[in-house]
């Protein structure tokens, strides 16, 4: 192992697990990308969960992991080792002091050799309307947050900014369409 990679893994001490936006190749990757340069991010690999859970769209086709183990499906995403700078970083993108999300454990295995790894975090829709969501996607869930899933998606600088994102999301809640389409 490098010397900068030995840098990095030592720096690098929490495995945060992406499924939706963050992963490459979706909008906000290029966060991810500024970690990396910084040396505050290691892509590690391909992941999936070991347990089943709720992948599902919420508004503006943003996704959302629910915690409701035991319901929906092993999803995909990917996973990165990141410092208690990347780790702020990704907890102000993901609102966790605004209540969008919450950083929780979450038990993960690596593809192809299914190795588990219990210590990894992801982040999870707020328990104050993780629920509701799940519901509101007729309790049906994605196995993974593709291209397909993500036609639809609006980037937060191009959403209506009179509204919060939990204003967002109640009027998407309450609202009669759904997203499972």
């Amino acid at each position: 192992m490098g010397a900068e990679k030995k840098s990095i893994v030592g720096r690098c001490k929490r495995l945060i697990f992406t499924y939706g936006t963050l992963k490459k190749g979706f909008s906000n990757h290029k966060l991810m990308e500024e970690l990396i340069a910084t040396l505050d991010a290691y892509y590690v690999g391909s992941f999936r969960t070991t347990e089943k859970y709720p992948l599902v769209c919420g508004p503006y086709r943003v996704p959302f992991l629910l915690n409701l183990p035991g319901q929906g499906n092993r999803v995909w995403g990917e996973a990165y080792l990141v410092s208690e700078v990347g780790l702020a970083r990704l907890d102000e993108l993901e609102g966790t002091s605004r209540g969008h999300y919450q950083r929780l454990a979450i038990q993960i295995s690596d593809l192809p050799n299914d190795l588990i790894f219990d210590f990894a975090e992801a982040y999870y829709a707020h328990e104050s309307y993780a629920h509701q969501m799940w519901e509101k996607n007729g309790e049906t869930g994605y196995v993974t947050y593709s291209h397909k899933e993500a036609k639809g998606y609006v980037k937060r600088q191009d959403r209506p900014q009179n509204l919060t994102f939990l204003d967002h999301i109640s009027s998407f809640i309450s609202s009669d369409s759904t997203t499972t389409s």
